[in-house]
């Protein structure tokens, strides 16, 4: 797991929605699914319901995001 797709995944999650979290990050949408799906893989769980209307955090990803959210927070002071 690397830093920048816990920021990604922060990002999805705050956005419930692909498209404006790539905006946001400057990526192209297949691009941040392919991370996402990559972080999911690494973790063998799913982060992530997807809609038609975005994205919905499943149990796992409402557990991580506190974390990933103190571990991005404890890079930027390092």
């Amino acid at each position: 797991m690397e830093l920048r797709q816990l920021r990604y995944f922060v990002a999805v999650a705050e956005e419930a929605h692909l498209t404006r979290a790539a905006e946001r990050l400057g990526l192209r949408s297949p691009s941040l699914s392919q991370q996402i799906r990559a972080l999911e893989r690494e973790l063998d769980a799913a982060l992530f319901d997807r809609t038609a209307a975005g994205m919905e955090l499943t149990p796992a990803g409402a557990a991580l995001l506190p974390e990933a959210r103190a571990a991005l927070a404890a890079a930027e002071r390092g």
